[in-house]
């Protein structure tokens, strides 16, 4: 068989060639099928006019190529150079070793989910983390669902369904993907009812607004913006006091989910759920993949009679955590009960409380490497490094700037007039190569953010610019 026909040989004769054969062994015979039979279709639809000689050769890398492609996963790892660390776009906080391999155990085989060891019967899936948790925040009981804004869609529906639901007007926030506090209500057949003003709201404005149809008071974190200025609000321990009082409860949704006093890093204070069962909140929901470095989750801890309440309601079922959910939650809990060690341990922490002086050294290693790289393929690029400013994310301490450093990449001198289009050219490229590269754009610059990255991690991204430039200009 020549590699160049009139005609295509019948498809048995094409799939027995060499290179299909081993095509086959590793895709699979029908996933070869289909994308053979495609090609030899897209071949037969030429006009006959200018119907070229069938290329044997051309069809078996086509079919390599599609296949390939096919097999290539669609969620992949990618280095986070955006300079917010935990970026909601790219899957927040990054899991501890301990929790990857805690993941990797329970997916191998059965595990004891639902499943009591000591006594033989069935279990609950929350008691995987209710002793860490009421360890960790001093919470009389403990639940979890799959995120935040569920465990506040839950808790509500749950304590507040067809009754009042007091909220500040300071305090209705709208958190990313459109998640709305009233919109949460009227989902969980609550009625808000606002109280105070945007900027100013005062213990008064609470005791006016309860009635015979109160059910709870809730305070939500402003953990996404800041007002400034002539400002009013009421602290939880006041807030609870007043619930007492009326006989009313207290519910506190913290969002951002920090488990540690964050000033020791050098960082703000954020509210933890610990001080705000200290000061007496009967239940507080916050988020496992933000600021407290684990996967994402929404954790409820509270008055024992009120978490009963919740997990009885059925959305907990729809609405509960996996095996693998469980067991990377667990084992970031664990961490927390060494907090000497917790900075080295935790990813998320790490790169909040890095040092600007050890972001720098990663940022002139990889300016080094990659002006080593331009010179030896003759790439055409004006590469430079320098401070930069990174943030938190995911609506965590909104108004924190944390002092980095960037490699920024841009035209040459001689193209300026075209360096907005060689920059979004370079961060297309770039997210095309087998482990991409997300930076983000500045003034005719793309900036490589260096505080997610470690020096162990400058190879790699190397061998990512070497890709970017065989696709655009081949192999070397």
């Amino acid at each position: 068989m020549t590699n160049r026909l009139l005609r295509p040989p019948p498809l048995d004769q094409l799939l027995a060639r060499p290179a299909m054969t081993i095509l086959s062994a590793t895709h699979g015979r029908q996933s070869l099928l289909g994308v053979a039979r495609r090609w030899l279709e897209t071949w037969r639809q030429q006009p006959t006019d200018a119907q070229v000689a069938f290329d044997v050769d051309a069809m078996e890398r086509a079919c390599a190529r599609q296949l390939e492609a096919q097999a290539a996963m669609h969620l992949k790892p990618v280095f986070n150079a955006t300079g917010t660390v935990l970026h909601t776009n790219l899957g927040r906080a990054v899991a501890p070793a301990e929790a990857v391999a805690a993941v990797a155990a329970v997916m191998r085989g059965a595990s004891n989910l639902e499943f009591d060891l000591a006594s033989g019967k069935r279990g609950d899936r929350d008691d995987h983390i209710e002793g860490l948790l009421k360890e960790l925040t001093g919470a009389q009981a403990v639940t979890a669902v799959n995120n935040n804004a569920a465990a506040v869609l839950l808790v509500l529906s749950a304590l507040a369904a067809g009754k009042q639901v007091i909220v500040s007007r300071g305090e209705l926030v709208e958190i990313g993907g459109a998640f709305r506090i009233p919109d949460i209500m009227r989902r969980a057949g609550a009625k808000l009812v606002e109280v105070g003003t945007t900027n100013r709201t005062h213990l008064r404005d609470y005791e006016e607004a309860i009635t015979g149809n109160t059910a709870l008071l809730m305070k939500v974190h402003a953990s996404n913006y800041a007002i400034e200025g002539f400002t009013a609000s009421v602290d939880a321990e006041t807030l609870g006091r007043l619930a007492r009082d009326r006989g009313v409860r207290l519910v506190e949704d913290l969002g951002s989910g920090s488990l540690v006093d964050l000033t020791r890093w050098g960082l703000p204070a954020e509210p933890t759920p610990q001080q705000s069962v200290a000061a007496g909140v009967n239940v507080v929901t916050f988020s496992g993949d933000k600021l407290m470095g684990g996967p994402q989750a929404g954790l409820i801890v509270g008055d024992q009679d009120l978490i009963a309440r919740i997990k009885k309601h059925p959305l907990k079922r729809a609405l509960r955590l996996d095996k693998m959910t469980i067991a990377a939650l667990e084992a970031t809990l664990q961490l927390y009960r060494d907090p000497d060690r917790l900075a080295q341990r935790l990813p998320t922490l790490r790169c909040l409380a890095r040092p600007a002086t050890e972001v720098d050294a990663v940022a002139q290693q990889l300016l080094a490497a990659l002006q080593s790289l331009s010179r030896h393929r003759a790439w055409d690029v004006q590469l430079s490094a320098g401070p930069s400013q990174s943030q938190i994310g995911s609506g965590s301490l909104p108004a924190q700037r944390l002092a980095s450093h960037a490699v920024r990449l841009t035209a040459p001198t001689g193209q300026k007039k075209q360096a907005g289009r060689f920059v979004a050219s370079l961060a297309a490229a770039m997210r095309d190569v087998p482990m991409p590269v997300i930076g983000h754009i500045e003034s005719d610059h793309w900036c490589l953010d260096l505080r997610c990255i470690e020096q162990a991690d400058v190879p790699l991204i190397v061998q990512q610019f070497e890709a970017m430039l065989d696709n655009a200009l081949g192999p070397r």
